[in-house]
């Protein structure tokens, strides 16, 4: 036959791997996994010595009475730290502040990434790496710095807002210093942080096959109807990115609300954050044990919420493998 004289060498002994060539391979296979392990080293111990660690002993300061002004004198107080949270005065009015301003900023950071995104993705729109740049710049400039513009912009008496409604007729309301107007104020400053969102769902608009578009305008679907029918599922992978993100960044929420609210959760406790709460405990009061209860359980509500997500992704999640879950 043809193909076993193809595998068979001129002697017509099969050509089988020599003990030389199986153990050269096999060296050369460890030397690479070696390398590999050389490159992801400073990852992992990156991993182990900044996230890992203080992860562990943040777990163990949590069920004893540790503070900073008295590191040598800790006792173990089991769930005693735990209890302690039904009693703290300060902690509904965290909560309350945090789920306040999520339901405004939620949709927002959401919603707004794919409407520019849809915006800047049509045909009859010029010049959109420039826009892309343009919306993606305010998201590398870091906070301090946005908050001190946005704050003389949102000047109840000289900012460039409150002039713009005088033109209108309209008194501009004290955007910082009001329990009403604070948190559109944070929301209206959050937008500057959308560009990273904002390139990610452009790039998933991008990426929708034309065929799909093709076979709707055959159908006699109206452009808003191609948009809501067939570009929302098909980018709904990168939407769903785009929530976790913005519900761990409301859990996490911190800079923005601390510098306007100068630490003390002003005006009224409107911007007293749950990280806000943490920080004070932990830093301001030093008190690290209660401090890292906290902080757990922010870990947990922040993990349950996550997980929810997912498990309710696979009805609204766009799936190519068609098997209705991520």
């Amino acid at each position: 036959m043809v193909s076993e004289r193809l595998s068979h060498t001129g002697s017509g002994r099969m050509d089988t791997p020599t003990p030389v060539t199986r153990i050269s391979g096999y060296r050369i296979e460890k030397r690479l996994q070696m390398w590999g392990w050389a490159f992801i080293s400073p990852w992992i111990i990156g991993f182990l010595l900044f996230v890992l660690f203080p992860m562990v002993a943040s777990l163990v300061f949590s069920f004893t009475d540790f503070n900073l002004m008295r590191p040598d004198d800790v006792k173990f107080v089991g769930l005693k730290n735990y209890q302690a949270l039904a009693s703290d005065p300060m902690l509904i009015t965290a909560i309350s502040s945090t789920l306040k301003f999520a339901v405004l900023a939620l949709p927002v950071a959401i919603f707004l990434p794919i409407i520019l995104a849809g915006l800047l993705n049509s045909s009859l729109l010029k010049g959109k790496r420039l826009f892309l740049t343009l919306f993606y710049m305010p998201y590398i400039v870091p906070v301090v710095s946005v908050v001190f513009i946005w704050q003389a912009y949102l000047n109840q008496e000289a900012g460039w807002l409150n002039r713009l409604l005088a033109i209108i007729g309209i008194e501009g309301p004290n955007w910082i210093n009001s329990v009403d107007f604070i948190y559109p104020a944070m929301a209206m400053i959050g937008v500057w942080g959308l560009g990273n969102a904002l390139l990610i769902t452009f790039a998933a608009m991008r990426g929708v096959p034309t065929e799909l578009f093709e076979a709707a305008k055959v159908d006699g679907a109206s452009a808003f109807t191609i948009f809501i029918k067939v570009t929302i599922p098909m980018i709904s992978p990168v939407i769903f990115y785009n929530l976790i993100l913005a519900v761990i960044g409301i859990f996490r929420f911190f800079e923005l609300p601390y510098i306007l609210g100068r630490g003390q959760g002003q005006p009224g406790n409107a911007t007293y954050f749950y990280s806000i709460h943490l920080y004070k405990n932990a830093f301001t009061y030093q008190e690290m044990g209660y401090g890292s209860t906290l902080a757990w359980v922010l870990f947990a509500a922040s993990m349950l919420v996550t997980v929810g997500l997912f498990l309710t992704s696979r009805y609204w999640v766009y799936n190519s493998t068609g098997d209705g879950q991520l």
